[in-house]
């Protein structure tokens, strides 16, 4: 099956599932401008691959569904969506040419599983949740991940398409490792969800940023880094150089600082404040964006450069895409 022809399948299929049935969203992301408490369900998650993954979720908290199914499946969307070269199927390779994979998930009790440098399985979000349920441990690796999730029934494929392997043969004639704020930078999909019942969960996954060493792991697995989920406080996710996320970790400060008293938009930005104090020179070269919800249902983002945007959707945000304010 071509390219075309999956990404066609894919549509189709979310349509026929009632995924789609929110307006089509603009391509100018709105405004983002501080948001009223809207309560649950809401749903919210990083870069324009959101807003599908989104319908995903909220297909589930509609229903009165919890919100880690919910996160759960609207994450596998881009997972299996060949045309986000930074999620999953179709993801960019590392240096060495191979897609290996890392996510993590957490609920509202702070149980948490996770799997980082993942080859060949298509769905890790759904492994992260196997771990965090059927086993005693929070996060398993390499050859081990993938045995755990063949031994659980998942399929052994080869995610690699013609199109990222064109793309990873162009790159190997210079072999110029040098990530670019808001391409390649944009390696995850953070999702975080409250459900009706006022719970909060969240998932993140991402193939890692393109042409990395083989072995390579990011914020994106890592609990407290890329994702945290404090069931009495709030929730966040991040996205951009894991690196700089891991040095302060970023999603975990975040919600600190939002049970201290900071809205999910000043908490974020008090994040990147902390990574621009750490490395000021780096800072103005790369890409790291948080995004925030907390109890109340209000919701927030900040990042280092301008063109970072996540979507959202509740009952009064018709799964909106904003761009977010940024230090740059």
């Amino acid at each position: 099956m071509s390219i075309k022809s999956r990404r066609t399948f894919i549509q189709q299929t979310a349509l026929l599932a009632g995924l789609f049935s929110i307006r089509k969203v603009a391509s100018a992301a709105e405004k983002f401008e501080p948001q009223p408490a809207v309560g649950g369900p809401i749903v919210i998650s990083t870069w324009s691959h959101g807003v599908p993954a989104n319908a995903a979720a909220w297909n589930v908290l509609q229903k009165g569904g919890r919100a880690l199914d919910a996160v759960e499946a609207g994450v596998r969307v881009p997972e299996a969506d060949p045309l986000v070269t930074s999620v999953g199927y179709g993801g960019l390779p590392d240096r060495d040419g191979r897609v290996t994979l890392d996510a993590c998930i957490m609920d509202e009790f702070s149980n948490c599983g996770s799997v980082a440098f993942l080859e060949n399985i298509m769905h890790p979000i759904s492994v992260a949740r196997l771990v965090m349920e059927k086993t005693p441990h929070v996060m398993i690796v390499g050859e081990g991940a993938q045995k755990f999730a063949i031994d659980n029934g998942f399929k052994k494929e080869n995610l690699l398409t013609p199109e990222a392997e064109k793309h990873w043969r162009e790159w190997l004639k210079d072999s110029n490792y040098k990530p670019v704020a808001n391409w390649e930078n944009h390696d995850t999909i953070g999702m975080v969800a409250m459900d009706e019942k006022g719970n909060l969960s969240g998932a993140c996954t991402t193939s890692g940023m393109a042409y990395k060493m083989h072995g390579r792991v990011g914020d994106s697995p890592i609990i407290g880094a890329g994702l945290y989920v404090d069931n009495e406080v709030g929730a966040a996710t991040s996205t951009g150089v894991g690196e700089e996320v891991i040095r302060i970790c970023g999603s975990h400060l975040v919600v600190e600082l939002m049970r201290k008293g900071a809205t999910p938009s000043e908490a974020c930005r008090e994040a990147v404040e902390r990574i621009v104090k750490k490395q000021p020179q780096r800072s103005k070269e790369l890409q790291v964006g948080f995004l925030a919800i907390n109890k109340r249902g209000e919701f927030g983002s900040f990042c280092l450069q301008k063109g970072f945007n996540f979507a959202v959707k509740s009952a009064v945000h018709d799964n909106s895409l904003f761009d977010s304010k940024s230090y740059y």
